[in-house]
């Protein structure tokens, strides 16, 4: 008799068709895996939009076969047209300077047709000049009699149709924009204490902003400055009275282009 320790193994004796099943998952996982490290083009430019935040979609090009992961929610993204306004490029500084030669100034400007007008209040006068074909850089030079103004330059990034300056009447900072495709002005809150403190605005959508609005001391020396033209498009040079109540504000201003 043998003993428990001679006694021969019982072991299930595996089929063929196990044994095949399990080459097959094997060999499926293999195939997967190799599918994922290549990435087919085909296969990968039929991308499918995301049916849920947060979902992944993967786009390869067609001609480089890079391959973009992007996750998205369909509420703030739009991957199949760009509906989104893309930002306007960063405006480089301007050249700003003051001269003392106030009556000089007023006394030259007095003389010469348009170069003299009347802000109200509560207006905002928005004097609109376009790129010149051969000139390199706006100049301008500005001042008031009695009281200060508020006073910012922006860029419409718009083709130019004309070279014409053009003067822009608006009765409030807040509504100027309105025939330009109503776009809206941001605006900061006034603070305590500084009623009369001219707006520090930045406008959306196209525009660039040189120089935002700040309240200037035009009444006491004449502002000047200057700004390289970044491209076409039409330089926004803003005189903002919308703050003050009561005084009306005379402009005496003098624009131009140089090579």
């Amino acid at each position: 008799m043998l003993s428990s320790s001679e006694r021969p193994q019982m072991v299930s004796p595996v089929s063929e068709d196990a044994t095949e099943d399990v080459r097959k998952a094997r060999g499926a996982l293999e195939a997967q895996a190799l599918v994922d490290q290549e990435l087919l083009p085909a296969e990968m430019a039929k991308y499918q939009v995301p049916q849920w935040p947060g979902d992944i979609v993967m786009i390869q090009s067609e001609h480089t076969g890079a391959v973009d992961i992007l996750s998205a929610d369909l509420e703030s993204a739009d991957l199949l047209g760009d509906h989104r306004k893309a930002s306007p490029p960063l405006m480089a500084p301007p050249c700003i300077w003051t001269f003392a030669k106030m009556k000089e100034f007023k006394s030259k400007l007095g003389k010469e047709k348009n170069s003299r007008l009347v802000v109200k209040r509560g207006e905002v006068v928005t004097i609109r000049v376009p790129t010149h074909p051969e000139g390199k850089r706006v100049c301008w030079e500005f001042a008031t009699d009695d009281y200060d103004i508020g006073f910012g330059v922006y860029f419409d990034w718009t083709p130019v149709t004309s070279t014409d300056i053009t003067v822009q009447v608006s009765e409030s900072s807040e509504d100027e924009d309105e025939d330009e495709e109503e776009e809206e002005e941001i605006e900061d809150p006034v603070p305590a204490g500084d009623v009369e403190r001219g707006s520090r605005s930045s406008l959306r959508g196209r525009y660039g902003e040189v120089m935002p609005v700040y309240r200037r001391d035009s009444h006491r020396d004449v502002q000047a400055g200057s700004h390289d033209y970044p491209g076409e498009g039409i330089y926004l040079l803003k005189f903002d009275n919308s703050y003050s109540l009561l005084r009306n504000k005379t402009l005496y201003f003098h624009v131009y282009y140089t090579s």
